[in-house]
């Protein structure tokens, strides 16, 4: 009997019986899908190139975001005809989003805008967004959702190298990014021309990274926890060395958020022990590398979160003034809003103070969101959130199952970091973090989006 390549033969009788003939038993191949691997990879590089360039700010930077998001779209829509299931999976977000999508199209199409190219600029932007959204839920969701394990490592990998550069970087004195670029304002910080935008990114990278970590199955050896909290210290002490207290604040909230979750949760004897480990280990070795790199402006700008200054002071009246501009704005204009993308060109006619600067955006993506698209566009972006976290963290106590589920919980904790940070920033108005946004917030709400692709079919490991 032939079982795999080793043959087993039966004894052969005296009755003069011919050679023993090799039974088969036909075994399903796992095929291996081309498209859809290769649309993956895209996605990813996509996701950990476009921090390099700058945030994706440029407008090559993002056109070439775009082009690589379609090329993605297509490719995943080319793997799912040769599945024969073109059927993509579900995620009850796509009605908030799609119609929020339609909103910015209705006021480009009827001409409703102030700038009807910064409009359509907007619009590609918001489209990019939405598909890797929807490819980070059909790629890493359902059966596909294995894939998501070799991505929680590249995450920790990516967030650990960033951190390093960032650290070297300012210890270095260089006031130019790579050496060859200037900022304005000479506030940039590792690859970004502004030094809340990185600690944005580093946010939403963080929790996905630690949890990780104990996600895991298994004991990790020595060598395997060292480098892998290494990554993690490294990109915290980077976070903190941003000098950005929203981001601060982003990863308070963070924490508070990981702690009520994993207290509901009924985690193993092991995975309590990794989590305590890689969570303690990552933060006190952060703090003290970051106390040995820091110039020494940046622990007092960071301590002034504990107690009022006048630099704090001088901060907070700035956001509230931007923020009290963009009510003004949306009074005028309550339903639609001034147009998508429009709030730069509206607003100097609403400028409460004098400054020498040009205001591009509020520093509070709510608030620009609800003065360009008005009541109907404010309405859907609470629908969104609200239906965000409901997705993500409904489920949240079971998650600790499988090496997935932990990463899907990183990522829904690192989405809600960012949408703190949202508050007195406009991080989703940089190309690199919006897409860091979108797929975090796919795969923090794929668990559930219906039945996925049978796994010995996907050939996706």
């Amino acid at each position: 009997m032939q079982l795999g390549d080793k043959m087993i033969q039966r004894p052969v009788g005296t009755g003069g019986a011919s050679a023993p003939r090799p039974l088969a038993f036909p075994l399903r191949r796992r095929t291996f899908n081309y498209p859809l691997h290769t649309a993956r990879i895209l996605l990813v590089a996509a996701l950990f190139g476009a921090p390099l360039a700058f945030g994706a700010v440029i407008p090559a930077a993002w056109t070439a975001l775009g082009l690589i998001a379609s090329v993605a779209l297509f490719l995943w829509a080319l793997g799912s005809v040769q599945l024969g299931q073109i059927k993509p999976l579900w995620s009850p977000l796509y009605v908030p989003l799609g119609l929020f999508f339609l909103l910015a199209a209705a006021q480009s199409a009827a001409r409703l805008t102030l700038d009807t190219s910064e409009t359509r600029q907007a619009l590609v932007l918001l489209a990019t967004d939405l598909i890797f959204f929807f490819l980070a839920v059909q790629l890493f969701g359902g059966a596909r959702g294995s894939a998501l394990q070799p991505f929680g490592m590249a995450v920790l990998i990516f967030a650990g190298c960033l951190g390093l550069f960032a650290i070297l970087q300012s210890a270095s004195g260089a006031q130019r990014i790579y050496g060859l670029f200037e900022t304005p304002n000479s506030s940039m910080f590792g690859p970004y021309v502004d030094r809340d935008h990185f600690a944005g990114l580093m946010e939403m990278l963080l929790p996905l990274a630690i949890l990780y970590i104990p996600g895991r199955h298994g004991r990790l050896s020595l060598e395997g926890s060292v480098w892998r909290i290494s990554a993690v210290v490294l990109a915290l002490a980077a976070l903190l060395l941003s000098g950005s207290r929203a981001g601060l604040l982003a990863m308070a909230a963070e924490m508070v958020i990981a702690t009520v979750v994993l207290r509901r949760a009924a985690l193993r004897t092991g995975q309590k022990r990794r989590l305590a480990t890689a969570a303690g280990l990552a933060l006190v070795a952060g703090v003290i590398l970051f106390a040995y790199v820091d110039p020494g402006w940046v622990a007092k700008k960071l301590g002034s979160v504990a107690y009022v200054n006048r630099t704090w002071t001088d901060w907070a009246a700035e956001r509230k003034a931007f923020s009290r501009d963009a009510l003004h704005m949306w009074l005028e204009h309550p339903w639609l809003g001034v147009g998508i993308g429009d709030f730069e060109t509206a607003y100097p006619h609403y400028q409460s103070f004098p400054t020498d600067q040009w205001i591009d955006h509020a520093h509070n993506d709510y608030a620009e969101a609800a003065a360009e698209t008005g009541v109907v566009g404010a309405l859907l972006i609470l629908a969104t959130v609200a239906l965000f976290l409901y997705l993500a963290f409904r489920n949240a106590a079971h998650l600790f199952g499988s090496n997935a589920g932990w990463v899907r919980l990183g990522a829904a904790i690192g989405c809600c970091g960012l949408l703190v940070h949202s508050a007195a920033d406009f991080n989703l108005h940089i190309p690199a973090n919006a897409a860091w946004f979108a797929v975090l917030a796919g795969i923090a709400t794929s668990e559930q989006s219906g039945a996925g692709v049978p796994v010995h079919s996907t050939g996706c490991r």
